[in-house]
């Protein structure tokens, strides 16, 4: 997902998709301890994910214009 995506979604869908993403990350923690996971690359990507989502949270709970 690139920034400008998630700064175009509301509050609301922004926690929602923070809940998929985390959800998934752990699923894919799962598969990878199983040994079952395909492209190791999904977990970091799902990581960078997260992290943007969360900075976008706090760039509006700060008032931070971008």
């Amino acid at each position: 997902m690139k920034i400008r995506e998630i700064r175009a979604l509301d509050d609301e869908a922004l926690k929602k998709k923070l809940e998929e993403v985390c959800k998934e990350l752990l699923e894919l923690r799962f598969k990878a301890a199983i040994k079952q996971l395909k492209n190791h690359r999904e977990i970091p990507m799902l990581k960078k994910n997260i992290a943007r989502l969360k900075t976008v949270m706090r760039e509006r709970e700060s008032g931070i214009k971008v």
